[in-house]
């Protein structure tokens, strides 16, 4: 389960997208993308991953150009 609003943080051009965990001490969520951080490629990457794996509707509220993401739900 997922609060309403969350942080995520993000790492780029992994070999595959996934979620890695919680990590306590960012109180973030920790991301694999496969995608490249350019012309938003990542974040239109973790938006479908949360749409299709979790079953999601995540829409990313600050960070677009950051490793460090807050995301909301819809």
């Amino acid at each position: 389960m997922f609060p309403a609003s969350f942080y995520i943080i993000v790492k780029a051009r992994s070999p595959k997208t996934e979620l890695l965990g919680f990590d306590d001490s960012q109180k973030a969520y920790r991301m694999s993308v496969h995608a490249p951080p350019e012309d938003g490629k990542a974040n239109k990457e973790i938006i479908r991953y949360f749409k299709k794996e979790q079953k999601l509707d995540v829409e990313i509220i600050s960070g677009f150009t950051s490793r460090k993401k807050l995301v909301k739900l819809n």
